[in-house]
C-alpha cells in the first residue's frame, strides 16, 4: 500500500491530472506486485462506468449549464433582493440567498461561483465592500451547491455507496439551510462592524409581485427535480432528463431565442465537465479495486471496532481526515476514494450510510474553498483577481458556518435523517 500511495502521491505532485494520477498508480502497483492481474485493468476501468445511475450526472451538468445559459442570476438577485436587500450589508446578503437558491438549480459550487460571482463581486466592490469580502463571501456561499438538492457530489456519492438519491437528498436540506442561515448571521455581524450599507434600489411594493411571479417558474426547477426523485414519481436519471427539459422553457421564457444560441456552448461544457467525471469514476475503480484485494476497508473497520469508539468520536475523526485531504483532492475524487474506504468504518461503529454521505460532502465542501485546490476558491480568485490567500481570508469568517453545521450534524444525526424518514417513510 506504501507504494500505490507514494506513486500517486508523486504524480500529483508533477501535476498529472488526479484520473491519470490514479490509473498510473494503479499500474505501477500491479506493474511490481500483480503483473499477472494486469489484464484485468481495462475490464475494471470499464465496469466502473457501466451503471446506469451515472447516466444522470450528465444530465444534472447539463440542467445547470442550461439554466447559467438562460439568464436566470439576475432573476434570483432579485428575488434575495426583495428578501434581504434592506437590511445592514444587504448585499452580501443577496449573495448568500442567491447561492442559496442557485445551489438548488444548478448543483454545482463551481457554477455558482462563476454565475454569482460575476455579477456581484463587482457589485459588492462599488458600494464600498473590501474586495477580498465580496469574493470571500461568495466562495464560502458557495459550498451550498454541494448540499442543497439536487446536488451533483450527492448523486456521485449515493451511486458508489449505493444508497437511495431521493433520501440524500432530503437528508441535504437542513444541513444547507443551517449553513446559509449562518451565513447570513455571520455577515449581518461584518456588516454592522465594517458600516456596509443598506440597499437602496429594492424593488417598491408595486413590482415586488411582478418580480417574484416572474421568479416562481426558476424556483419550481428544483422542486420538481427533487420531489419527482423523493416520492418515486421518477428515477434520478428520469428526474434529471425531465429537468434538463424545464431548464430548456425556463430559459426560453426568461431569455427568449437568445438562450438557444447559447445551447451549443451549454452542451459543450456540459461534455467537457461530465467526460471529467467520468474518467476519475473510471480510473478510481481500478484504485479501489486494488484497495479491496489488498483489504483495506476491512482492515480501517478492524481498526475503529478495536479503538471502541462511539459514532460521534468515529465522525469526528473521519471529519479530520476529510478537512485534511479536501485541501489537496478535488471533491469528486475524493468521494470516489473515501466512500469505500471510510463507509465500512463509520457503518461499524454505527454510522447511518445517510448521514455518513452528508458529513463527508459537507466536509469537502469546506475544502473547496481551501488552498491550494479548492475549485471555488480557485474561481473566486479568477473573477475577482485577487491571490487566492486574500481570497480565503475574505472567506474565513463565512466558512464557520460550514464548520458549525458539520460538527452539529456529525454530533445529531437526526438533523440529517429525521426529514426523510418523515417524507418517505
Amino acid at each position: 500500500m506504501a507504494v500505490l500511495f507514494l506513486a500517486l502521491f508523486v504524480f500529483l505532485v508533477l501535476g498529472i491530472p488526479i484520473a491519470y494520477a490514479l490509473g498510473l498508480s494503479s499500474l505501477t502497483y500491479l506493474l511490481i506486485y500483480s503483473p499477472e492481474l494486469l489484464v484485468a485493468m481495462p475490464q475494471r476501468v470499464f465496469s466502473g462506468l457501466n451503471n446506469y445511475a451515472l447516466i444522470s450526472l450528465p444530465l444534472f451538468i447539463l440542467m445547470g449549464q442550461v439554466m447559467n445559459a438562460g439568464g436566470i442570476t439576475a432573476r434570483l438577485i432579485d428575488l434575495s433582493m426583495m428578501l434581504v436587500g434592506r437590511l445592514r450589508g444587504g448585499l452580501g446578503m443577496v449573495n448568500i440567498s442567491a447561492s442559496m437558491i442557485f445551489g438548488g438549480i444548478s448543483g454545482s459550487s463551481t457554477s455558482d461561483t462563476a454565475s454569482i460571482g460575476s455579477i456581484m463581486i463587482p457589485e459588492m466592490q462599488r458600494r464600498g465592500y473590501s474586495k477580498a469580502v465580496a469574493a470571500g463571501v461568495t466562495v464560502a456561499s458557495s459550498t451550498m451547491g454541494m448540499i442543497i438538492p439536487p446536488s451533483i457530489p450527492i448523486v456521485l456519492y449515493a451511486i458508489v455507496a449505493q444508497e437511495s438519491i431521493g433520501k440524500l437528498f432530503i437528508g441535504g436540506i437542513i444541513p444547507g439551510l443551517m449553513i446559509g442561515v449562518l451565513q447570513l448571521a455571520i455577515m449581518y455581524a461584518v456588516a454592522r462592524r465594517r458600516n456596509y450599507p443598506r440597499e437602496t434600489r429594492v424593488p417598491t411594493d408595486e413590482t415586488m409581485a411582478q418580480k417574484f411571479i416572474g421568479s416562481v417558474a426558476v424556483i419550481m426547477l428544483p422542486v420538481v427535480v427533487v420531489g419527482s426523485v423523493t416520492f418515486g414519481i421518477a428515477t434520478a436519471t428520469e428526474s434529471a432528463a425531465v429537468g434538463v427539459v424545464i431548464a430548456l422553457l425556463v430559459g426560453l421564457i426568461i431569455a427568449g431565442t437568445k438562450s438557444f444560441k447559447k445551447l451549443p456552448e451549454s452542451l459543450r461544457n456540459a461534455a467537457l465537465m461530465s467526460g471529467k467525471i467520468m474518467m476519475i469514476i473510471a480510473f478510481s475503480q481500478l484504485f479501489v479495486w486494488i484497495l479491496v484485494l489488498e483489504r483495506v476497508p476491512e482492515e480501517i473497520a478492524a481498526f475503529v471496532i478495536d479503538l471502541d469508539l462511539g459514532p460521534i468520536a468515529v465522525l469526528m475523526l473521519i471529519n479530520l481526515i476529510v478537512l485534511f485531504l479536501g485541501t489537496f483532492i478535488d471533491v469528486s475524487p475524493a468521494i470516489l476514494l473515501l466512500t469505500p474506504t471510510l463507509l465500512p468504518a463509520a457503518q461499524a461503529a454505527g454510522v447511518s450510510p445517510l448521514q455518513f454521505g452528508i458529513v463527508l460532502i459537507s466536509g469537502l465542501a469546506v475544502g473547496a474553498c481551501t488552498p491550494p485546490v479548492g475549485n471555488c476558491l480557485n474561481v473566486g480568485a479568477a473573477i475577482s483577481r485577487l491571490g487566492i490567500g486574500e481570497v480565503f481570508r475574505g472567506a474565513a469568517p463565512f466558512l464557520i458556518a460550514n464548520l458549525m453545521t458539520l460538527l452539529l450534524i456529525s454530533t445529531f444525526p437526526a438533523i440529517v435523517t429525521w426529514l426523510p424518514g418523515l417524507w418517505m417513510n
